[in-house]
């Protein structure tokens, strides 16, 4: 039985792993933004890639070119046994990795600068505000000026900026949406705020890249880009919902459980993302271990006597 659970849990992070792999390549992740972050972040990333295959598959070539013309069959090439210095070719070692280091690095400064996520984006909308606590092992979002939330599900308008501000109630977690941008930590005791916009209307994923236990390989949440309308009919309808979050909804919420599904709740305490970043709210009491069956305590002095 052991043995099954290790091989179960490695199977499912293998398939978390191999997941982020796919959404670092294919056209579903970072190379298929659908908003200015992301489109920043695969700028950077074309760029730096470009940049070092300019380097890279040039030495591979001089390479195979080096051993094949001087190979020991070729009696046409000088031979000098002696040789040991040259201070051109030294030049020439030293200072291309030197100057594409630096090009390299002032690339991404200035890129990454640019997309600080601290920055607000620029546009004539008002921005979403969104808390973000990252729960073992579920992601809960709060919408403080609507008066929703809801749990492992993303719900943004297309065209406008969100401010995310972010936190955990437990370990370090990392906030991502690969075709949105930036991936941000969160961690307890502290808040973390990212930008984003999403420019076309889209259903995506987004996800934990911080390894934080069993449910680690569980740990996504569904992303829906709305055009306005649409959206504010969603709000409308959560608001409507029967389930409201307050401190005992939340308690509840912060126990440890793996593959919740996707809930939205009525936001009945507004302060509840502060007084979990102020850690005024214990964290919850994880998985309880489960205590000795009655059946079990018989069979078990049966065989002692």
């Amino acid at each position: 039985m052991i043995e099954r659970c290790i091989s179960e849990r490695a199977r499912r992070d293998s398939c978390s792993i191999l997941a982020l792999c796919f959404s670092l390549s294919s056209c579903s992740g970072v190379l298929a933004p659908i908003g200015p972050v992301g489109h920043g972040n695969a700028e950077i990333l074309i760029n730096a890639t470009v940049v070092m295959l300019a380097i890279v598959v040039p030495t591979i070539a001089l390479a195979f070119w080096m051993a094949w013309r001087y190979r020991a069959s070729n009696t046409s090439v000088e031979y000098l046994p002696y040789w040991s210095f040259s201070g051109r070719i030294e030049a020439v070692v030293w200072s291309i990795p030197i100057l594409t280091i630096v090009f390299l690095g002032g690339l991404i400064w200035i890129g990454s600068y640019k997309l600080d996520p601290f920055r607000p984006l620029k546009s004539d909308r008002p921005q979403l505000e969104v808390q973000v606590i990252a729960l073992d092992w579920k992601w809960l979002f709060i919408y403080p000026a609507q008066g929703i939330a809801t749990i492992n599900q993303l719900v943004v308008p297309v065209g406008t900026p969100v401010h995310f501000r972010i936190t955990s109630a437990s370990v370090f977690n990392v906030f991502w949406v690969p075709r949105l941008g930036s991936m941000v930590y969160a961690m307890p005791g502290m808040v973390s705020e990212l930008h984003l916009q999403a420019d076309s209307a889209a259903d995506i994923w987004g996800t934990s890249a911080q390894f934080s236990g069993d449910g680690f390989s569980d740990m996504h949440f569904k992303v829906r880009s709305l055009p306005d309308a649409d959206f504010e009919a969603w709000i409308d309808g959560a608001r409507g919902g029967a389930q409201k979050l307050d401190q005992a909804a939340y308690g509840k919420l912060a126990q440890q459980s793996q593959r919740d599904p996707s809930s939205v709740f009525g936001l009945a305490d507004l302060h509840i993302f502060d007084a979990v970043a102020a850690q005024k709210v214990p964290p919850g009491p994880g998985p309880q271990p489960e205590a000795p069956s009655h059946a079990g305590r018989e069979h078990s002095t049966g065989g002692r006597d």
